[in-house]
């Protein structure tokens, strides 16, 4: 098993990654002292996993309690949050009690803003069991639910005690949700790591063949990075915003669809797409690394073109609702190399306009 910290001082936290994880431990050494716990998951999962947990939980002391939402990222939602808040009250929850969202990102994303808000804040543990969720959404403490104008408009910062992830689990995946999931994967290389992304070129096609030392160290790397990060800027003043690539594109495309129709990790492996293109425009990088970018995003099985029925004014009307909108402007990450990306302020409407027009 591999243990990788996320340090934020009082507030840090351990990353567990390996398979046939011993929940029960794990959860009592993150909650020494609470007895009570409501986990949180969705009527895909828990049919899956929760009485396997239950029993694991309550070998070690813990009395558990199950709240069950629907499946998808249609269902992010305000009324999905009060349905947890609901349980926790109808169950008596006390601050001596604790969340632990069993799930994906939806699910550890509503668990964790509703942690953070019942009774001023309560603990929360992750267990991710996507893709997705293990390499990104379920590490540094993003919790938040959608609006119709914007995707995760409505949250907070908010730490888990532990993130345990369990390979096992994502036997259970549909190939789509793999390709969600490696979305994040290839911005986490692009962004940061040269070698990683390289390593990716070669291996990433047995993720979907379930080759768990593969997914092992894509995973393990992905934290190691996003860790890191976290560490430096929990709340996204500076380093942090380069962990955005590819989600300004994506989450307009993801609000013009409707949430849910196309899952996160899709409309990312889009928005890098878009932006690396924008990056070619500019000259910020070369015709040879986004051809690499575009091949790898191809591998992943992630989407390349742009929905028939999305216009350029349809990307500018819902990027001005991206929560990386500082005075008016919208921020965007651009690649400078495989590797390295940076955030440029002065892109107008009218050169994304251009150049979804041509991509188009």
């Amino acid at each position: 098993m591999e243990n990788i910290t996320v340090g934020l001082n009082e507030r840090s936290y351990p990353i567990y990654i390996g398979t046939s994880q011993h929940y029960g431990e794990l959860v009592r050494k993150a909650l020494p002292k609470i007895t009570d716990l409501m986990v949180v998951t969705n009527d895909t999962v828990g049919p899956l996993y929760f009485d396997s947990l239950k029993k694991q939980l309550e070998e070690s002391g813990f009395k558990v309690c199950q709240c069950v939402l629907k499946d998808g990222e249609a269902y992010k939602t305000i009324d999905s949050f009060w349905a947890i808040q609901t349980a926790l009250l109808e169950n008596n929850f006390a601050r001596d009690s604790a969340i632990v969202a069993l799930g994906g990102g939806v699910v550890g994303d509503m668990a964790g803003f509703a942690a953070a808000t019942y009774q001023r804040g309560i603990p929360f543990i992750q267990i991710p069991t996507t893709l997705l969720a293990m390499v990104d959404s379920s590490v540094g403490g993003k919790t938040a639910i959608n609006h119709p104008l914007g995707k995760n408009m409505i949250g907070a910062f908010y730490q888990p005690k532990a993130v345990i992830a369990d390979l096992e689990t994502l036997k259970t995946l549909p190939k789509r949700e793999l390709t969600a999931g490696l979305g994040e994967v290839v911005k986490t290389a692009i962004i940061y790591d040269a070698d990683f992304f390289s390593y990716l070129e070669k291996n990433i096609e047995k993720v979907f063949d379930y080759d768990l030392e593969v997914i092992a160290w894509i995973v393990k790397c992905c934290c190691q990075i996003k860790a890191s990060v976290v560490s430096e800027d929990e709340k996204e003043h500076g380093l942090r915003a380069i962990l955005n690539y590819g989600h300004t594109f994506g989450h307009a495309i993801e609000a013009f669809l409707g949430f849910g129709t196309w899952l996160h990790g899709e409309a990312v492996g889009l928005g890098m797409v878009i932006a690396s293109a924008l990056a070619k425009k500019r000259g910020l990088i070369s015709e040879s690394d986004d051809r690499k970018m575009l091949e790898l995003c191809r591998k992943a099985l992630l989407p390349t073109k742009i929905p028939e029925n999305m216009t350029a004014d349809d990307f500018i009307k819902h990027m001005r609702h991206d929560k990386k909108v500082r005075q008016g402007t919208i921020r965007y990450v651009l690649p400078t190399s495989i590797g390295k990306v940076e955030i440029f302020s002065d892109v107008s409407d009218e050169e994304i306009k251009n150049l979804i027009n041509c991509l188009k």
